[in-house]
């Protein structure tokens, strides 16, 4: 499949299981305080065995064409471990993934899975907002001498910030499925109005700004 048909694929996909779920009439609020008119749970597709299929299948044709040179897969602590090890199943390939933290007992592990310097790495995350969070597990990869390749995961909102951080943290992030096509998708199967994708976009463009509320 071609990296558009992808893209719809995964979008349907997300939205038949309300993996990501629109709800711009009572928005989401997030831990930290946005009103969001999307809720996202990708860890949902695991307990969907054709979605599942799905996801992983085009997880590992992601892969195989954006870094063909890849040696290991690891997946962020907690949403991307399964999905780094079913991927890596499918490829053949060795697994691990990082934690958060630190453990502060036994080895002290922070990246579980043997990992050698120089090793070409390739980040399976479940979604991408602001990017804070998988930039940590990069950081923490290249410390220990690994060649990050980049990221491969489910769904991006394509946040600014996030674009910027990853940009300034000179990694490349490719989504199997991005906001404005689940938007769209959404819109065409009446999930959602087709007049609420502008609002959609709006929160997306600018998530401190709740002027989309309501109109």
């Amino acid at each position: 499949m071609t990296k558009q048909e992808i893209s719809a694929l995964i979008a349907r996909d997300l939205l038949r299981i309300r993996a990501v779920f629109f709800r711009p009439e009572q928005p989401f609020v997030w831990a930290s305080g946005i009103k969001s008119p999307v809720y996202c749970d990708n860890r949902l597709t695991l307990t969907a065995p054709e979605v599942r299929s799905d996801v992983e299948n085009a997880l590992a044709e992601t892969v195989r064409r954006e870094y063909p040179e890849t040696e290991v897969l690891m997946g962020t602590s907690t949403a991307g471990i399964a999905h780094a090890a079913i991927t890596g199943h499918l490829m053949g390939l060795p697994m691990g993934y990082v934690r958060a933290g630190q453990k502060d007992h036994g080895r002290q592990n922070q990246i579980e899975g043997r990992l050698e310097p120089g090793q070409k790495v390739v980040v399976i995350e479940d979604l991408i907002s602001t990017g804070g969070s998988v930039i940590e597990v990069v950081e923490a990869l290249r410390a220990a001498g690994a060649e990050v390749l980049g990221i491969a995961s489910i769904f991006t909102y394509g946040m600014q910030k996030g674009i910027d951080r990853l940009a300034a943290a000179g990694v490349r992030n490719v989504s199997l499925t991005d906001f404005d096509t689940i938007a769209q998708a959404a819109a065409e199967e009446g999930y959602i109005a087709p007049a609420d994708i502008a609002r959609l976009i709006a929160f997306r463009d600018n998530p401190a700004d709740e002027s989309w509320i309501g109109k």
